[in-house]
């Protein structure tokens, strides 16, 4: 399979035709949230309820907890261990602060207009499972009492309010799902338990959804209506009268692949002497198809432009085919290709 030049693929055509180009019109806009199934494992929440905290961290079996003292914070931690169904690694972290909010409180709870248990925020630090990390999504916001209006999205309130690396910039709304066959409850220990234990000490196993509302999505550079895809044999252009064929390997150019290694500043090109390689988990789907990713890689001289080398699938039909990205789970919008 012919390889990424370091330079540009192709030559001065490409190049010329990457300057001024544009993405399609619908990424401009505002689009729905995509969800991320995570599920994690081994999730213990390790309560405050001890007030000698030179106790903390030092029984090495499992230490139930005593119960929360009012208005102590706790310290969960959980191992993410996969994201829509594909094996990741990872670690959750929260901290929850008890608040324990009621309209008609009984001694002890706090009154208020809403009924709420806690109240804190949680990191999503999610990893490849060679251990590189891809990016972190970080949430905060309420447990219990009434889920916030619109879709069924769980029985959570939190917000995601941010995000590095692969999900740089991300907002949108966490919730829990709570399946029979799947769910059981993080594990209360008390903060005297050791947690360099927890693995073995066991946990519980939850499943949470974020809608996640990225800064950028993935998105095939579109230009004069045509998506800027190219074959690799000779650089020029799919076109009508140029298709190409099951199983030709392609060039596609495209933004918001996120971050490169090795990584470059905020605004700056890429490097024209090395390849930058795009370190988010990156698909290309043609039909719906997996295709054979070769390199994807920042544009040499580029800013925030890439080239994605596939092959495609094998047995797609005659006629027109959609061609989409994605990366970091995230999907961008489809383009049209022709297909002899």
């Amino acid at each position: 399979m012919a390889k990424l030049s370091t330079t540009a693929i192709g030559c001065l055509p490409i190049g010329m035709l990457l300057v001024g180009t544009c993405c399609p019109p619908a990424c401009a806009q505002v689009s729905a949230p995509t969800v991320l199934e995570i599920d994690i494992e081994n999730v213990v929440e390790y309560q405050t309820d001890i007030p000698d905290l030179s106790r903390a961290a030092t029984s090495p079996g499992v230490t139930p907890s005593g119960g929360i003292i009012p208005w102590a914070p706790a310290t969960v931690v959980g191992d993410i261990v996969a994201v829509n169904g594909e094996p990741v690694k990872g670690t959750l972290v929260g901290r929850p602060w008890a608040v324990d909010l009621s309209p008609a409180p009984h001694s002890g709870q706090a009154i208020a207009d809403t009924t709420r248990i806690s109240v804190g925020f949680r990191t999503f630090d999610i990893l490849k499972t060679d251990g590189t990390p891809i990016g972190t999504l970080i949430v905060a916001g309420l447990n219990g009492g009434t889920i916030p209006p619109g879709p069924n999205f769980g029985t959570q309130n939190f917000a995601i309010i941010g995000g590095t690396g692969g999900f740089l910039g991300a907002r949108g709304q966490q919730g829990g799902r709570q399946t029979p066959d799947f769910t059981i409850l993080p594990r209360a220990a008390s903060i005297a338990e050791d947690p360099a234990n927890r693995r073995r000490n066991g946990g519980g196993r939850v499943r949470w959804l974020l809608g996640v509302i990225p800064m950028n999505r993935p998105e095939v550079i579109v230009t004069n209506g045509e998506p800027l895809i190219a074959h690799a044999g000779d650089s020029k252009l799919v076109t009508t009268s140029n298709p190409a064929a099951p199983g030709e390997t392609l060039v596609l150019f495209a933004t918001g692949l996120e971050p490169t290694v090795p990584g470059v500043d905020f605004g700056q090109p890429f490097p024209s002497n090395s390849l930058a390689v795009v370190n988010s988990p990156l698909k290309v789907t043609v039909n719906g198809n997996a295709a054979d990713v070769a390199v994807a890689a920042g544009f040499p001289g580029g800013v925030d432009t890439y080239q994605v080398q596939f092959r495609v699938p094998a047995g797609i039909p005659p006629g027109p085919a959609s061609v989409q990205l994605t990366a970091a789970w995230i999907p961008g919008t489809p383009v049209t290709i022709p297909i002899r």
